[in-house]
């Protein structure tokens, strides 16, 4: 991501920002979009990763995260649309650091589908509906 986010200028938790633009995409003019795009410098994506229609968004090469080994690190790439919409599931995201560009390491993959991460410091379980859709690039 490039440029401030709105969450950084705003205050804004990232759940927060996500329900406030989808308010906005649908009374915002032109004008004011431009204006925000340009005090934003211009960002290719939104706070999730996602790609913003019409910029010139170049996609990094991804996995899911449940495609990861064991021992494997990772940075977050993309927290795709999909799990935008489900409740409650980017306040837990956040709550636990698990955030475009943040850095982690797989510890532990359960036959559930749960893949346990080590990320800021903490373990952290991610549902198999979660670690099947969240982006990310090996490192």
């Amino acid at each position: 991501m490039d440029g401030p986010q709105p969450v950084d200028l705003l205050g804004l938790s990232w759940a927060e920002a996500h329900v406030e633009a989808g308010r906005w995409e649908h009374v915002i003019s032109p004008t004011v979009e431009t204006a925000m795009m340009r005090v934003l410098e211009n960002p290719t994506t939104c706070p999730h990763g996602n790609p913003i229609p019409g910029t010139d968004y170049h996609a990094p090469t991804t996995v899911t995260l449940d495609h990861l080994d064991v021992g494997q690190s990772f940075v977050v790439s993309r927290i795709p649309e999909e799990l935008e919409f489900t409740p409650g599931l980017l306040e837990f995201l956040e709550d636990s650091s698990l955030l475009p560009g943040r850095t982690g390491k797989v510890t532990a993959a359960s036959p559930d589908g749960t893949t346990t991460v080590e990320i800021d410091g903490r373990a952290v379980g991610i549902g198999s509906f979660a670690s099947t859709r969240i982006l990310v690039t090996s490192s």
